[in-house]
């Protein structure tokens, strides 16, 4: 299971001494615990899935992100580093993201001919993706085929 990782996997940092991944994950397993224990109350030790942990781990990233960009704009090159690193150490438990024409050819068949509510395609459009893709990605690429259609 993917905690069982995270959990071994920190236990490794602790021994190389890699601070940098040690802290990381100890943060994402802190927050992990949390939404288990906000969602499931005293069982969330033994309640926990795969899927809640990927939720967790996504939510990371998106912070993680948006750091990445706000600390670039403003000149703070060496705190975007930090949270590159930091990025890329929690997008090691994500599985693989399709690329942009993967994306295109699930959403080709999703936009109905006439359809022109976004909020309702954007739905559909997360539903073919099934989490394998930034919800951004995919709706700038649905932006995309909307405009060219």
């Amino acid at each position: 299971m993917l905690l069982d990782d995270i959990k071994t996997t920190i236990t490794s940092a602790l021994k190389a001494g890699d601070h940098r991944k040690l802290d990381t994950l100890r943060f994402l397993l802190a927050a992990i615990r949390n939404s288990a224990i906000a969602k499931y109350g005293a069982q969330a030790e033994t309640n926990v899935t795969e899927q809640d942990v990927l939720e967790v781990i996504k939510k990371q990233t998106k912070t993680h992100r948006e750091s990445v960009e706000a600390f670039t704009k403003a000149g703070r090159s060496e705190l975007a580093a930090k949270e590159s690193e930091e990025l890329a150490i929690l997008e090691a438990y994500l599985p693989k993201q399709l690329t942009d024409d993967e994306i295109k050819a699930l959403l080709t068949p999703v936009i109905p001919s006439g359809e022109s509510n976004f909020g309702k395609l954007m739905g559909l459009a997360m539903a073919a993706v099934k989490g394998q893709a930034d919800g951004g990605r995919v709706a700038a690429i649905l932006k995309q085929l909307l405009s060219a259609s």
